[in-house]
């Protein structure tokens, strides 16, 4: 089988298009597995380390071909604030909830969730059901695939931020840590 040994950014790329590869937010973190593209070339994507892949980017292949990445249209929710000062304070209560976030000029777009649509109707932003391939920001120390956290959670030294995460990673304090 032949291997992609290689990530090119878009702004890169060059050289013949093996195939396209269409894959959601979370199948474009990827450091080594099969892959079939949309046209049914099988390859192994063998990258030296995980990498989160964007729409536009290609996978070198040994052989020198390239097959370009698709992102995936994946159902959202987008965000729309009244003023920049409303938009600041949706974004810190969804960052609150470490919630991975695509932000944007006039709108931020996160993954549906009923509990977080109500939460944000209560602080009177403007939500709407779309589906768009989705590139949420990378993380503060390097992590772009922040939602992958779960439970097994590790903050930096010194960070002081001690707390619990459900499945949907909301995030749930100790009452005795974080009450002082």
């Amino acid at each position: 089988m032949i291997r992609a040994t290689a990530h090119v950014p878009a702004a890169r790329l060059s050289g013949p298009v093996a195939g396209i590869i269409t894959l959601n937010k979370d199948q474009r973190h990827r450091r080594r597995i099969a892959l079939t593209t949309d046209e049914g070339m099988a390859f192994l994507l063998d990258l030296p380390k995980a990498t989160q892949l964007a729409h536009g980017d290609g996978l070198l292949l040994e052989d020198g071909r390239i097959v370009r990445v698709a992102a995936e249209p994946e159902p959202l929710m987008s965000v729309r604030a009244r003023d920049t000062h409303h938009m600041l304070v949706l974004a810190w209560h969804l960052g609150n909830r470490h919630l991975e976030a695509q932000i944007g000029k006039d709108r931020i777009l996160i993954r549906r969730d009923h509990v977080i649509k109500q939460m944000l109707h209560g602080l009177g932003a403007e939500t709407e059901l779309v589906v768009e391939p989705f590139a949420p920001e990378g993380g503060a120390y390097g992590d772009t695939h922040a939602s992958h956290h779960h439970h097994d959670h590790a903050h930096h030294p010194g960070h002081g931020h001690h707390h619990d995460h459900d499945q949907g990673g909301r995030h749930h304090p100790h009452g005795s840590e974080d009450a002082a």
